[in-house]
Order: C-alpha cells, then structure tokens, then sequence
C-alpha cells in the first residue's frame, strides 16, 4: 500500500523531521503525507476523531485512556517485537516511553522527549536553584510563565510535585494548602490580566528571543530550536522544591498507528528507522527534532549543536511527573486549566479552586457518558 496519512503538530520540531525522512536516502522508502495541526488542536483534539482520518498520530501521553477506550489505537506489541520495544524502552529517556504504556500494552514510541524546564535570554542570568530562587530572580529581571491552554495548570502542578505533592494519590488532586502554595508562586510569573502576554510555550520563547522580551522562564517545555536562534535561549533544569524534587510534567510526542492502518513492512521499517539510535542522534536532530532516546541526549556533538540544552536538562526530564491518562484525562486537564486562569485573573478563591479541580478530578473517574451529562 502507498499513501499512508500522518498527523503531526505545527511547529518544525514537530513535523520537520517526519516530512524530511520520506524523502531520505537512509530512510526506507514510504509514502507518508504528513499533515499538521495546531498546537492547541494536538494539545486537546480528540483522539478517536484524529484516528478515524489518519494511519499515523503523533500524539502526547493523555491522549491514551481515551485512546484505548475508543479503540483508536493499535498496540504496538503486535506490530515490533519483544526485542525492538526492550531496546526503545531501555534506551529512552525519562519515563518518555513508560507514559505510552497502559493496561499491559505500548501504544506509541517515543520519537520526541520533552518535559518543562528553565530557560534564559542572557548567559549572565544565573539559573536558579529553587523556586524560592526563581522568585526572587522575578523581582529583578522580566520573568513569564506560559498563560494559554494547558499550561498555567501544567506550572501548578510542577510546582506541587516539587514541594512534595504526589497529585491524585489520596482520592483527591490536591490539597487546599497545596493549591494555595502553588497559586502564590505562580502569581509571581504571570500578568495581572490574562491578556497580557497570554502564551503558548512556542509563543512565549519566541518573545524571549527578543531583545524586549522576558529574560527569564522558570517553566516552560524546552525547545532546542531556539538554542539556535540569532539571540539564543539557554536551557536549564526546572528549580527544585521543598521536596528536592524538579517538578516537571512530562511533555513529548510519540507515534501511534491507528486501528484503521494496516501497515505493511515499509511503513514498519520507516518508524523502525526514526526510533533508530543513528536516525535519532544525527538525522533527527539535525532537521531540528528532540529526539526520545538517550543515546542522542548524551551525545557531544548534539550538545555541543545545541548550547548543551539536553545535558542542562537532562535532570530533570528524568525526574518527571506522568500525567494522569485515563479516559478523562483531556477533559479533567481542560477544566483544570479554567480553574487555575479564573483563580490567578477573576476571583483569586483557593477554596473555590481546590474544590473546582478536585471535582473535576472525581468526575474523571467515571463513565464517558455519565461525565458528559455532568459536565
């Protein structure tokens, strides 16, 4: 079969390297047409919809208790064998291939590893510690966080684990004391109005790569393409918390065949090839890639390319929280995210907030459709 249909992300880190490799002198020859979508749409899309278009979603870890449970997704336990997925899952790095595994099976490969990390405009900026640090570093020089989607929500919940919270584990998200800790570091890094520099993580590094930009980002998904930048970013590990703890949420994508494809060996041979050990440190990395395996992030030749962006932050993705993954993972994210921007920017409740998202949370639990008539 020729003519194979991808979706990926729009920004080159997600797509570039896909489309680069159909036309590869190395790459075994397929014929994939990628297309792209927003980074909001990758972020929240539904999975089952992408799934029922493409043979091939590159997508991110929530996306795979709804995935399973639509039946979007093949196992790729069918697909490679024993000794293919023992390999991927010894060589990648964090629990980057870990957070595509559910009920006993693998469903994507991690071809890109991300997680939130700290990041500066100036070398003569130190990298701070702590958050305690971080805060302090706010009142000196024009600090950011990003403010869209997902991603004030994500900040908190990095915030928490790395004072020592473990979200989700005792029934609840999190505790009161827990939301209003977070919250108060937080207002530190963010506008008084959401419409203030309201960012997605690409949107707030580009400022940065300005001269009037913020200089300093205590939480952002790193992205090695703007170590590479006419002004450079330099890339550092998230600051710890009370608990020692980095407290990042893992990020990244993987590429999982959907239940529609049936791959034939080219299609199987191509992705073998992108998880490649060679294919990740040289050829992934040069068509501005993250790749997903650790054997490229240790690589001198891929630090040295990249202002050591992967061994400044390869502490931290190691040490990354796993979000949740159950069905209702998008949606609980989704509301979560409201509840977090309506506390920083309307009514500044920790109360409301703690019972917002831990009611969310509860209804996450149930049934798709009982969720649906809830929400």
């Amino acid at each position: 079969m020729t003519g194979w249909a991808g979706l990926t992300w729009d920004h080159p880190r997600g797509y570039r390297a896909l489309r680069a490799a159909t036309s590869h002198p190395d790459a075994p020859v397929c014929d994939i047409r990628w297309d792209i979508q927003p980074l909001e749409g990758f972020e929240s899309a539904p999975i089952a919809e992408t799934a029922r278009r493409y043979d091939l979603v590159v997508l991110d870890h929530p996306h795979i208790g709804e995935a399973i449970e639509a039946g979007a997704l093949q196992p790729l336990d069918d697909l490679f064998t024993p000794t293919e997925l023992a390999h991927w899952r010894a060589e990648s790095v964090g629990p980057s291939l870990r957070s595509y595994e559910m009920a006993g099976r693998l469903w994507a490969v991690p071809l890109d590893a991300a997680t939130q990390v700290s990041v500066r405009g100036d070398s003569a900026i130190p990298v701070p510690d702590t958050w305690a640090q971080a805060v302090e570093l706010s009142g000196e020089v024009a600090a950011a966080v990003p403010t869209s989607g997902p991603h004030l929500f994500l900040t908190l919940c990095g915030i928490a684990v790395a004072d020592g919270a473990s979200p989700g584990d005792d029934g609840i998200f999190l505790g009161e004391a827990e939301f209003g800790e977070a919250v108060e570091t937080l207002r530190h890094f963010v506008p008084d109005r959401p419409g203030d520099g309201n960012d997605n993580p690409i949107a707030l590094l580009e400022r940065m790569t300005a001269a009037e930009g913020p200089q300093y980002c205590p939480h952002v998904y790193g992205y090695v393409n703007y170590t590479r930048r006419a002004r450079p970013l330099l890339f550092g590990d998230a600051p710890r918390g009370r608990a020692g703890r980095r407290g990042s949420v893992l990020g990244g994508t993987g590429i999982a065949f959907s239940s529609r494809c049936l791959p034939d060996a080219a299609l199987l041979d191509h992705v073998r090839w992108l998880m490649s050990t060679d294919a990740q440190r040289r050829f992934v990395t040069a068509e501005e890639g993250q790749p997903g395996l650790r054997t490229a992030w240790e690589d001198d030749t891929v630090n040295a390319g990249s202002r050591d962006f992967y061994r400044a932050t390869r502490a931290t993705i190691e040490d990354a929280w796993i979000r949740p993954r159950r069905a209702g993972a998008i949606a609980f994210q989704n509301a979560g995210a409201a509840a977090v921007r309506a506390c920083l920017f309307d009514h500044h409740d920790i109360r409301r907030l703690t019972r917002e998202v831990n009611e969310s949370f509860e209804i996450s639990f149930r049934p798709a459709t009982t969720a649906r008539t809830v929400s």
